[in-house]
Parts: structure tokens; C-alpha cells; sequence
């Protein structure tokens, strides 16, 4: 169904700069952005030529942590079809992705959980697509890394201003270079709490980052 130039994109190895880490306990996760698969996706089929559909979103639970905020899990069930460009033949896919909200406010925990739970199972549907979708990202057996993933800095105090809020979400703060950026996964969904505490997107890095000059300040 695909003509030759998608199927010679679809089977390039993946990008490095396109891979994100975060840590879960003591393991470290390997993952690519929301965003970052639509963009794949419009580029490979094209615009038109491929969408989705959520057929389940659900609520799968609701509690407190112990910094009383509200926690509530949500499961969605995502559909995508692909054409081809005469829109004569489609294949369709199907997963189940799940997400976690954590909010003062009912609200934007619910919001949190349901675009995360939606972007989870979007990006599992079309990771049957191959590499290029990070379905090389399940295999155990093969080394990945982000040329751009940032390490944590050595300076103890490196990062004193109190990002509790982040955290809470799920983020995490790291120092890279002269800049301090926000880590962690459906970032776009917690956007407006990033950009309270003075981050900015910077398309070039493709990361929110705040100065360090601006966090002395």
C-alpha cells in the first residue's frame, strides 16, 4: 500500500536526537514525544492521509498522594488508520495507553490523565509502523541514546529554586550547560505550570528552558 519513498523512510533506523529518557524507580525509560509522532506521521503519509480515533476514555481510578494532591489514572483506546494517497486502501491499528494526572484541582488532574492516557495510546497504535514510531524503543536488546539528553549536574545547590509544582507532575528540573530545562513524559499537557515557573519552549533545543542567570536572579 505504501509507495517506495515511504517505505524507505519508514524503514530508517531512528533518530537519536529524537529519543527522550525519564526514570521510573530505578529504571531508565527510553520514549519519543506526542508531538514528535504526529509531526512523523504528517511527514511519512501526509496530512491528509491519516488520523484517529478514540474509541474508549476512561477513568481507572482516584486517590491521593502524600502531598495531598489529587492522582487519577485514565485508560484510552485509540484507533489509527492510514491511506493511501488515492485513498483506495487504509490499514488500521489499535492499543490501549494509560495516563496519570496529579493536580491540586480535580479538574487539571482529569485533564492531565486523559491527554496523557490519549498520547500513550496514540503513540502505541502507530509504533506497529515500525522504527520510525519507536517501536525499536521495546526491543530490550538494543542500546539507546539521546545525543541530547542531559545530565544531572554535580553542584549540589546547582538548582535551589524550589520546583515543587514541576515535580509534582512528574517533572524533573536538570541543569544543561548555562541553561536549566524541565524533563518528563506529555510535557506539552503541563505546559501552563511550566511556563509559571519561567520556562520557555525553545524550538531550536526542543526543550523548555530557563537561564541560569534568570534562576539567580
Amino acid at each position: 500500500m505504501f509507495d517506495q519513498p515511504q517505505n524507505q523512510a519508514l524503514a530508517q533506523e531512528l533518530e537519536n536526537t529524537r529519543i527522550k529518557s525519564r526514570s521510573k524507580g530505578d529504571i531508565e525509560l527510553a520514549y519519543l514525544e506526542g508531538f514528535d509522532v504526529i509531526d512523523t506521521a504528517n511527514r511519512i503519509f501526509g496530512y491528509g492521509n491519516w488520523s484517529y480515533n478514540i474509541s474508549t476514555l476512561e477513568q481507572v481510578s482516584q486517590e491521593s498522594n502524600q502531598n495531598q494532591n489529587i492522582v487519577i489514572c485514565y485508560k484510552a483506546v485509540v484507533s489509527v488508520k492510514v491511506s493511501d494517497a488515492k485513498h483506495e486502501h487504509h490499514i488500521s491499528r489499535e492499543d490501549v495507553g494509560f495516563g496519570t494526572g496529579i493536580a491540586k484541582t480535580l479538574s487539571d488532574a482529569h485533564e492531565s490523565a486523559a491527554k496523557e492516557a490519549v498520547t500513550d495510546a496514540l503513540k502505541r497504535s502507530m509504533r506497529s509502523f515500525g522504527n520510525q514510531f519507536g517501536n525499536s524503543l521495546y526491543d530490550k536488546s538494543r542500546q539507546h541514546q539521546n545525543s541530547q539528553q542531559p545530565q544531572p549536574s554535580n553542584k549540589v545547590n546547582a538548582i535551589p529554586q524550589d520546583y515543587s509544582k514541576l515535580s509534582n507532575l512528574g517533572l524533573s528540573v536538570m541543569q544543561q550547560g548555562q541553561n536549566l530545562i524541565v524533563m518528563g513524559d506529555d510535557i506539552f499537557a503541563k505546559k501552563d505550570t511550566i511556563k509559571a515557573c519561567g520556562f520557555k519552549w525553545d524550538g531550536r533545543l526542543k526543550h523548555w528552558c530557563k537561564p541560569l542567570e534568570q534562576q539567580a536572579a
